[in-house]
């Protein structure tokens, strides 16, 4: 048994709120029992309604920070939230290159949950291009999904998600996980999709509220549980398990959205342990 714990590295923005970004992964990561390392690609102003600005890093910085820290430490799994620019999705590209057997864990963060703007056309372009080819399993909302692959210059083109899932995994990566949160349907299905198709369909009881970070914490889980050495189908089933934990246990601690609590599990303990003690 190694004497550390599996190393994952995220590519995220900040969040000063804490709910989503770069502090939701680290949270969630270190929570899955890894060591979280984090390579800043954007700063925003934000809190839990929405995002009010977002200043991208210097790509030159992204790179630096990333090889500073992999060049000293081994990493087991990479993830990418918010990416920021085109520069920044080159230089990570160019980055994560150098790591083929690396898993990769892709949320296109292409919005906030307030529906704020987080990336645009070239940024698309870029990332279908440049990112998608060397992507593990990609985990995006079915508004995500529709949007990545659409042509905006046929209006016509309204895919099923299937139908989405299908060409998404036609530009290269391996796994498609396409959460229906934002479907009009009872129960939240989330439905895993690889190279021949479907691998397997979850539903969740719909929980009430609106829930920021979620989508970060899911991808995080995943990117732990394949660090932690889960094959692919266990790593989705078990993330799921926990996001839908910290989503149940979430709270409101500002005038937006709820944020997960991704030490659930460390809270129900200590309840436990003051039940025994008296």
């Amino acid at each position: 048994m190694s004497d550390i714990p599996p190393i994952v590295l995220t590519f995220a923005a900040t969040d000063p709120s804490g709910g989503a970004g770069m502090q939701a992964d680290i949270l969630t990561i270190a929570s899955m029992g890894c060591h979280p390392l984090s390579v800043v690609t954007a700063i925003t102003v934000q809190d839990s309604s929405g995002v009010d600005d977002v200043h991208p890093m210097d790509a030159e910085w992204v790179i630096d920070q990333a090889r500073t820290v992999l060049e000293d430490m081994p990493v087991a799994a990479f993830k990418i939230g918010l990416l920021g620019s085109v520069d920044n999705i080159t230089a990570i590209a160019e980055v994560i290159s150098d790591y083929p057997d690396v898993p990769l864990v892709f949320d296109p963060v292409l919005a906030s949950g307030r529906g704020d703007e987080l990336a645009n056309e070239d940024m698309l372009s870029a990332l279908r291009e440049l990112l998608l080819p060397q992507t593990t399993i990609l985990t995006p909302n079915s508004m995500e999904a529709r949007r990545l692959i659409v042509d905006e210059d046929n209006e016509q083109d309204d895919p099923n998600l299937n139908e989405c899932a299908k060409r998404i995994i036609q530009l290269g990566c391996e796994y498609v996980l396409i959460t229906g949160t934002h479907e009009h349907t009872p129960k939240v299905i989330n439905t895993l999709y690889g190279e021949r198709g479907l691998v397997r369909s979850d539903n969740w009881p719909r929980l009430p509220g609106i829930y920021h970070g979620s989508g970060c914490t899911l991808a995080s889980a995943i990117a732990a549980l394949l660090a932690n050495g889960l094959p692919m189908e266990e790593a989705v089933r078990e993330a799921q398990e926990y996001t839908w934990e910290a989503l149940k246990y979430g709270f409101r601690p500002g005038m937006g959205q709820h944020i997960p609590d991704r030490l659930f599990w460390a809270r129900d303990e200590e309840e436990d342990d003051a039940e025994t003690r008296h």
